[in-house]
């Protein structure tokens, strides 16, 4: 019964037009990207760089190199914002619309149909990061070659890997944001099994968000970095660490997952004491 409710979720989900409004707009993004990419500087300031630290820049300027620097700014600042809209959705807008009070008047609890869509909901946020991952690197294969990854953030990390161990750690640190855009998800979810509307489940989860990350960019508050929450959605940067601390993987990959299930158990408890069905 569970995998039915889950795929009728799943198809409500992605056969409601807003679901794809990050698709579309990763598309128009990367591409603008590329086009600077292209047609600027950058590969001279890159082979600058390398040439300094003694490697041959040429081995390095490939789609790979690419569609990673395109990820980063993404991944900070559209990922949240569409993750947001979607799980501000999930519950505010059915009970908007008086959905919810038809699907409870069925023999089915409050909390399979909040985890199903939780569920439906984590499988979104899984979508939205491989389609980011992936329209990135294949843009950027059609425009350079593919050659070594050359990993570059300040303050973490300066690494370069062959093409194949660097596709490798790619695709992994894929894992790692999509744990990051549904604990974006299940914060705007919270908000949502709440009464409000869900534009303003969404609004509150990308304010907690900023609120986060000022925070953390304040140097007063440097001390306490392990304590903000998008202090941990960076991890996915240290797969590209050589060697990849695994200690301070482990500490990001406990807060948040402690942190989604929290949200969705605090999302829970709401919606039991919600009158809906009047």
């Amino acid at each position: 019964m569970f995998y039915h409710h889950l795929r009728n979720e799943l198809w409500k989900l992605f056969g409601k037009k807003r679901t794809y409004i990050g698709f579309g707009a990763f598309l128009l993004a990367q591409n603008a990207m590329l086009l600077l990419f292209r047609f600027t500087k950058w590969e001279g300031q890159v082979e600058t760089l390398l040439a300094g630290n003694g490697y041959l820049a040429k081995s390095y300027i490939s789609a790979l190199t690419v569609a990673l620097m395109m990820l980063i700014p993404q991944i900070l600042l559209l990922m949240p914002l569409y993750a947001a809209l979607v799980g501000g959705d999930l519950v505010a807008k059915e009970a908007e619309d008086g959905t919810l009070r038809m699907i409870l008047a069925r023999p089915i609890s409050r909390f399979r149909l909040l985890l199903a869509k939780w569920v439906a909901g984590t499988i979104f946020s899984a979508a939205l990061v491989l389609v980011l991952g992936g329209t990135a690197l294949g843009f950027a294969r059609l425009w350079f070659p593919w050659l070594g990854l050359f990993a570059y953030v300040p303050d973490r990390t300066f690494s370069l890997f062959g093409a194949s161990q660097g596709f490798q750690l790619y695709l992994f640190s894929h894992l790692f944001m999509t744990l990051d855009a549904s604990v974006v998800l299940g914060i705007a979810f919270m908000f949502s099994c709440f009464n409000m509307k869900p534009a303003a489940a969404s609004i509150l989860a990308l304010s907690v968000l900023f609120m986060s990350l000022v925070m953390e960019r304040i140097p007063f508050f440097e001390r306490y970095h392990q304590y903000m929450l998008t202090y941990h959605f960076d991890t996915w940067q240290c797969v590209f660490v050589q060697p990849i601390p695994w200690g301070e993987v482990a500490q990001s990959l406990c807060v948040l997952l402690a942190f989604n299930v929290t949200t969705f158990l605090i999302g829970a408890a709401a919606f039991q004491v919600r009158d809906i069905k009047s």
